[in-house]
């Protein structure tokens, strides 16, 4: 929703019932009891009506569509007929909370309820297939859809840029596979002062396919029906909301929470204390010099109180006394480690693809016709997890490899690919799997490492953050066009020299069209940080470290400090005596704000001006508040390119402006 704002007064008068009305969205107003206790609705022909927190959802049996009528008036598009039909359906059958029906032409047996004041929607088929629902935007009213690419994108339905092809950075005609391509299960659109909310919880064999229709941007999910890959079952919660753009993560937290799913970092730090070293620090992979005691005493002396020390699995590893220089300054130090890849251990590129005995490739993940799931990079294998969890209790191949890797006292570790999107169905014999399975597996190990190692992942999706203290890539809304960038070694950079790769140290300019993708702040909204904030923390990916990309590098520090989350830098000698300074003067700034809210909720997120260039956040409901100018003009006392904090207690306001730290 983006605000028409004529005065000052007007705004904090709309701000205001925003916020409240966020804040009671994120306090679970969609458990509360009077829906599940009210009467199972009625039924009228072909329209099932059923009670939903907010008002009441409308279901036509025919033909999956669905609308609402709100407590206040207003009527509501939630899901235009299913794609292609479903043929004629049965006869309905009325439950205590809903009621179930089948199409007997598509295989499908369907049941609705009211649940904690969400419609859910179960489709379970007896066939393999697919069905092509919900198809969401369709209301005349909705104005911007919200999808969490990365950290989270509020898209106005009208937006000539988003509206257009990939091909020139936008998502009509994309289709984006929602249990790999998203961080989060879920969109939302909001529709005038309302809005919906949509769960997947099944995500795995389910897609989300974008279009452009009379120039608005439309969704349409599809499932399919397969089970070998155990993906029979389909199911969509449908939730009323105020339109705020963070409203459905706020849903998914809510759901989470109902479900036992939800982690807690202030948990994860009363289990292993080391976490607790996580809240105020930055992040940064050390090269060269930098991975010594010598260059830790530099961070020190220059004033960082807290980071996060990171190390590829080369050849030069951080010794045990540049360990305990890390340990002894207050910092988390951790190799780069992964499970995921297999190689012949004589042409191995890396220690970390080289295995005992026959791990390769009696391990690898092998496809439908027995040939093995190439590795990332066209390297050995992708390994299979199952394969492990299976040879664990006598072989201990994981235990061992993550014993030799922190010999030297490390207390953090960085496992790679893990708790990402990309999990396989394997068919190899005596370690088949389906993705479901393969994730299953991976939640097994990652939680036996997170019980003595502060433990992280790369991109790690909502179904990893019980078992995670920090990710590092779901804060950056990834526009396809960075991988083929990154393959640019003359743009890019590539991985020499060994001790300060260009790959990584380079400076580069994003193209525009990938830059407005990933980081125009109008379009930025933190779905990630609502959903998951306090459970666990979040940064960008480790190759868009903070110097890589200099012209973004104040709309990153400001949306850094907005969200609370870490900056991520990759450190080597020079870079700490060039911008070691500016580092210390950031994470000076961004330590108390952490510390203070690193382990609370994200309670509010709302836009203070019509063209949405300052932003305000609220963390534990006002343990923290943060508003960023991202324009040049001064607005309410706060310049452009600055940010101002203030935690509960605070007289008055912290000011940061990034871009005059090195001027």
């Amino acid at each position: 929703m983006t605000p028409h704002l004529p005065t000052a007064t007007g705004r904090r008068r709309r701000t205001t019932r925003v916020l409240a009305a966020s804040l009671a969205l994120t306090a679970t107003t969609l458990g509360v009891a009077g829906c599940d206790s009210a009467a199972a609705g009625t039924l009228e022909g072909s329209r099932l009506a059923l009670p939903v927190a907010g008002g009441t959802a409308v279901v036509d049996t025919a033909s999956l569509a669905v609308n609402a009528h709100t407590d206040d008036g207003r009527q509501l598009v939630l899901s235009a007929p299913a794609g292609g039909g479903l043929g004629k359906p049965g006869p309905v059958t009325r439950t205590a909370d809903g009621a179930h029906w089948s199409y007997p032409d598509k295989g499908l047996k369907v049941t609705a309820s009211s649940e904690r004041g969400r419609l859910r929607i179960r489709l379970r088929a007896d066939r393999d297939g697919s069905v092509n629902w919900p198809v969401t935007g369709t209301d005349r009213a909705a104005s911007a859809v919200q999808v969490p690419r990365g950290e989270g994108l509020d898209i106005p339905v009208k937006d000539a840029f988003w509206n257009a092809g990939p091909e020139k950075g936008g998502l009509a005609g994309s289709t984006v596979d929602m249990g790999e391509g998203l961080a989060l299960p879920l969109w939302g659109y909001s529709i005038g002062r309302a809005g919906v909310s949509y769960l997947t919880p099944t995500d795995l064999g389910t897609s989300l396919q974008f279009a452009s229709t009379g120039g608005r941007l439309r969704t349409t999910a599809e499932h399919a029906f397969d089970a070998g890959e155990g993906t029979r079952d389909y199911e969509v919660s449908f939730a009323l909301t105020d339109g705020n753009p963070v409203a459905s993560a706020a849903d998914y937290r809510s759901y989470l929470s109902q479900h036992g799913q939800l982690g807690s970092l202030r948990k994860k730090i009363e289990q292993n204390p080391a976490n607790g070293k996580l809240l105020g620090a930055f992040h940064a992979y050390v090269w060269g010099d930098a991975r010594t005691a010598a260059g830790v005493d530099k961070l020190k002396k220059l004033g960082v109180d807290r980071m996060w020390l990171g190390y590829d699995a080369g050849p030069d590893p951080m010794n045990a006394q540049a360990v305990r220089a890390a340990k002894k300054a207050g910092y988390l130090v951790g190799p780069y480690d992964t499970f995921a890849n297999g190689q012949n251990p004589k042409g191995a590129d890396s220690p970390t693809s080289v295995w005992p005995g026959r791990v390769y490739p009696d391990f690898c993940v092998r496809k439908a016709d027995g040939t093995p799931e190439t590795g990332f990079g066209n390297r050995g294998c992708y390994l299979s997890s199952r394969a492990f969890e299976k040879a664990e209790p006598t072989e201990h191949y994981l235990a061992d490899r993550t014993r030799s890797m922190v010999a030297n006292g490390a207390d953090s570790y960085f496992l790679d690919v893990d708790a990402t999107g990309e999990v396989f169905r394997d068919h190899g014999k005596g370690h088949e799997m389906t993705k479901a399975e393969d994730r299953t597996h991976r939640l097994a190990r990652m939680q036996r490492l997170s019980k003595n190692l502060v433990l992280g992942s790369e991109a790690a999706q909502a179904w990893a953050n019980k078992v995670l203290a920090y990710n590092h890539g779901s804060g950056t809304p990834v526009d396809d066009g960075l991988w083929k960038l990154e393959k640019d070694r003359e743009t890019w950079g590539g991985y020499y020299p060994e001790k300060a790769p260009t790959a990584f140290f380079k400076p580069v300019q994003l193209p525009g069209r990938m830059a407005t993708a990933m980081y125009d702040p109008k379009y930025r909204a933190p779905l990630y940080e609502t959903a998951l904030h306090g459970s666990l923390v979040n940064a960008e990916r480790w190759e868009l470290s903070y110097e890589k990309l200099p012209a973004q590098k104040t709309t990153r520090a400001l949306l850094a400090m907005l969200y609370n989350t870490p900056l991520n830098y990759v450190l080597d000698g020079p870079t700490i005596a060039k911008d070691g300074p500016e580092l210390a003067a950031l994470q000076k700034y961004f330590s108390p704000l952490h510390r203070a809210a690193g382990t609370e909720q994200m309670t509010s997120f709302r836009w203070l001006t019509g063209d949405r260039s300052v932003q305000r956040t609220v963390f534990g409901n006002g343990k923290l508040t943060v508003t960023a100018n991202f324009g040049s003009k001064v607005v309410d006392g706060l310049p452009g390119g600055c940010v101002d904090a203030k935690l509960s207690g605070d007289k008055q306001s912290r000011r940061l402006c990034p871009a005059r730290l090195n001027g």
